[in-house]
């Protein structure tokens, strides 16, 4: 049999010639490293074999054999010195019970501990910073590692340890002073994420890598920017959230997103609650092949409900979603229909036949300067199409009718806000009339939906731009769209009815840092490589966007990044008036009508495009 040096028959045996080596190399020191008395040394002769027995059965029931050599750490460290110990205290007792440890010296029990940790620890530890030095010479490039942390020490270690990883790590950088000048695997933390653009020249660094998982969307920026003027090409660990391994290898770097930098703030939701609360339910989501209603799908497929019937007049929509619930979530039950939500047939076949007990309603239609020429769309979507579900519901007695509002509801000067800010009250005044709860949520903008201004951008620049901006002021509130899904279940696990519930998007960013973010982000540099063209605000396109009306007022809710806006009531009855008004003005396709209905039924509604 062919004995390799990292086997675990090869540890045992070395471990089994090293209780021996300690058993008499206690004698020897205790007799001050001479010769050890003949008395004395027949006695450890006679005891050995029953000290080896001993011994050698501790390691085994201690698992000293379950770990590897190359990556021996401190629980194995523990492991060995709670075997030691053990395996010292049985001897002991038994030569104690046998004959009072006659022949034995009192120092040479503690003696024996102490040299055979050291004859098992230091023959682990020598290997294993040899099999990690080894190929420290290795080609490869000569990077730099932001973030002296935990994440920071595994992704170095990954790196020394493996030939092929194509990085030598050289040195860290950290923002805690403590740090400076102290090692990490050999590797010297040589200054601050500021001083990073004179430590990449002075130490010929060929490549950043950014291991700072913890960092926020702010932390990011700074870290990113700081990059960016180094000149050096720069990669990332994912967040937090993403690491749930809680292993960092290279395999875990990529590029730097967007998201990245716009979107790690972790949320600390009560999954809890919010399984216990979907779980076992029938959950009905309108829209659901679009950009946040497959993520809401994905998100709510983990609640474990008892059937997800998608809803969406998208064909293609509907199946890419029912292909990603099927790769991951092969077990749930669920269901695709293709219809409108408009159609009131459709809709009340579909929710009478499946009887869900929740909605959430995403359907809508959201391109804003598409539809200030589209008025009469836009309102049979997402208002009418509102009101055939939300009173189908009530009818049908589901319990819980979510619906997806945005930013552009407040103070709208778009049909598209106006729209949505109608559905709103709807959903607050039906709240009142039936077994039915309603809740609203309300954000702004989500990074990379279908149509925004992310996928766009990165269109432009993959072309080689121009890359348009429509005015050098413009802002926008943005989230990640598994952040805001997520939210959305907290919001409607935790709301009464008749709440809008307004999540935090944090600070809004100008979209001309965004426009330059992804461009350094692809390697190019803003005005250079590729230009920016501003083009004027669309129709219908504010400056800054609002999260809550003035007459509003804002609260807190007990839960990280969601808030709650007091909602203002209307006259009911009016309303319902003045709503059926409008839905005969779309029969008629009548678009001043239309209009105008709006424009009552919407109060704050102000058509204004200008600066």
């Amino acid at each position: 049999m062919t004995l390799r040096f990292r086997s675990r028959t090869t540890i045992f045996l070395h471990d089994l010639c090293m209780v021996p080596f300690a058993w008499f190399g206690a004698y020897w020191l205790r007799f001050n490293l001479e010769t050890i008395p003949d008395d004395f040394f027949y006695t450890a002769l006679l005891y050995s074999p029953l000290v080896i027995a001993i011994q050698v059965g501790v390691f085994w029931i201690f698992g000293l054999y379950r770990g590897v050599w190359r990556f021996s750490s401190m629980p194995d460290l523990v492991r060995i010195g709670k075997a030691v110990l053990t395996g010292m205290f049985l001897v002991a007792t038994t030569l104690f019970l046998y004959d009072r440890l006659q022949g034995v010296p009192r120092s040479v029990m503690p003696l024996y501990v102490l040299t055979l940790l050291t004859l098992l620890c230091v023959p682990r530890f020598v290997y294993r910073f040899w099999k990690e030095r080894a190929f420290v010479e290795h080609v490869g490039q000569r990077a730099l590692i932001i973030g002296a942390g935990s994440a920071g020490e595994m992704l170095a270690r990954d790196l020394i340890s493996n030939p092929h990883s194509g990085y030598i790590p050289v040195i860290f950088v950290d923002d805690q002073r403590n740090k400076f000048n102290r090692e990490i695997r050999g590797i010297r933390v040589a200054g601050g994420v500021e001083q990073l653009p004179e430590l990449t020249k002075q130490w010929d660094i060929e490549a950043i890598l950014i291991a700072v998982p913890s960092a926020n969307d702010a932390q990011m920026r700074r870290i990113v920017e700081i990059c960016e003027s180094s000149h050096v090409p720069f990669q990332t660990l994912p967040s937090v959230k993403e690491l749930l391994s809680g292993s960092v290898t290279k395999a875990n770097l990529r590029n730097v997103s967007i998201e990245d930098i716009l979107g790690r703030d972790p949320i600390h939701l009560d999954w809890q609650s919010i399984k216990a609360h979907l779980r076992s339910k029938t959950i009905l989501v309108t829209g659901g092949g679009g950009s946040i209603g497959s993520e809401l799908c994905k998100q709510l497929a983990r609640a474990q409900p008892r059937k997800l019937i998608v809803f969406d007049q998208c064909e293609f929509n509907l199946y890419k979603i029912d292909a990603d619930l099927n790769r991951l979530n092969p077990d749930m039950p669920h269901q695709m229909v293709l219809g409108d939500v408009a159609d009131a047939l459709s809709v009340e076949q579909l929710i009478h036949s499946q009887r869900p007990d929740i909605i959430f309603h995403a359907a809508a239609y959201k391109h804003v300067p598409m539809l200030e020429g589209q008025v009469r769309e836009a309102v049979h979507n997402n208002l009418i199409g509102t009101k055939i579900l939300a009173e189908t519901a009530i009818a049908a007695g589901v319990t819980r009718f979510v619906l997806i509002s945005t930013d552009k509801a407040v103070n709208p000067t778009n049909v598209m806000g106006a729209t949505k800010r109608a559905a709103e009250i709807l959903c607050q005044n039906l709240n009142q009339t039936g077994g039915t709860r309603f809740t609203t949520v309300r954000f702004g903008n989500v990074l990379d939906s279908a149509g925004s201004v992310v996928p766009l951008f990165r269109e432009q620049i993959k072309s080689g731009g121009p890359v348009t901006v429509t005015h050098p002021d413009i802002s926008r509130y943005f989230m990640t769209i598994p952040e805001a899904c997520q939210l959305i279940m907290q919001a409607e696990t935790v709301g009464k009815g008749g709440e809008v519930f307004v999540l935090d998007m944090g600070e809004p960013i100008k979209i001309a840092y965004l426009a330059e973010q992804m461009i350094r982000l692809s390697g190019k540099e803003p005005g250079r490589d590729i230009a920016i063209q501003y083009v004027g605000l669309r129709p219908g396109e504010k400056l800054y966007e609002e999260l809550f009306h003035d007459q509003e007022k804002l609260m807190e809710t007990g839960y990280e990044k969601l808030r709650l806006a007091k909602a203002r009531l209307y006259d009911t009855e009016e309303w319902a008036v003045q709503i059926e008004a409008l839905a005969m003005a779309c029969k008629q396709r009548d678009q001043d009508q239309i209009l105008a209905h709006l424009k009552r039924l919407v109060p704050e509604f102000k058509v204004d495009t200008s600066p």
